[in-house]
């Protein structure tokens, strides 16, 4: 599957103020909750449509309305939470399930601790969600748990990735379509992203 990375102006500048040092918290978190709803225009932008008629106050007329499955967010705990907010703005009726990772301080790779997942998410289009791709377990062990209960249709959502972490998920899970904001130059030796924007979690919450 492709690997998409939104060029939009708008994506990009907002992406710039998120990776500078000096915004805090509050506008950290308003600003990744934009990026993300924007990011969800491309990233939906296959969703099929159906044929619907409706009165307008001037007369009856055919319109389209979203048709075909509907939509889980499954959000990577803890950063992914904040892209649940962004996306279910425009898609309220979204079902919503949560992963919780940690990393591994000695080996670098995941440790799953809670996983709630919608009952009908096999008929669904799901969507995960985690700011950062780094060095991808998060997102192939979240991939790998969604997929355990049917889910077909799989899409990854991102605002920054690692080459490192693009291409595990790519060999993991080769049917999952990326979405990111930006594919960054490399990980460093802790495993963070460069330039990246640093701990995601800990600027959305506030914590160090």
């Amino acid at each position: 599957m492709p690997l998409t990375v939104i060029n939009h102006p708008l994506v990009q500048h907002k992406l710039a103020l998120v990776r500078d040092e000096r915004t805090g918290s509050k506008d950290f978190r308003e600003l990744i909750t934009e990026v993300t709803m924007l990011m969800a225009f491309e990233a939906m932008r296959d969703l099929e449509l159906e044929d619907v008629q409706i009165k307008t106050p001037v007369e009856t007329a055919t319109v389209k309305m979203l048709s075909g499955k509907k939509l889980a967010l499954v959000a990577i705990l803890r950063a992914g939470l904040i892209m649940v907010d962004g996306i279910l703005q425009l898609v309220p009726a979204a079902k919503v399930g949560h992963i919780g990772t940690y990393r591994d301080p000695q080996s670098k790779e995941p440790v799953r601790y809670y996983a709630k997942l919608p009952a009908d998410i096999h008929e669904r289009r799901v969507f995960v969600l985690d700011p950062m791709l780094a060095t991808g377990g998060s997102a192939v062990d979240a991939i790998a748990e969604v997929k355990k209960f049917g889910a077909t249709q799989i899409k990854l959502l991102n605002i920054i990735a690692a080459p490192e972490g693009v291409a595990r998920v790519e060999r993991e899970h080769p049917d999952v379509e990326i979405v990111v904001a930006a594919l960054d130059s490399h990980l460093n030796d802790h495993a963070y992203i460069v330039p990246g924007l640093g701990d995601a979690g800990d600027r959305i919450y506030g914590t160090k």
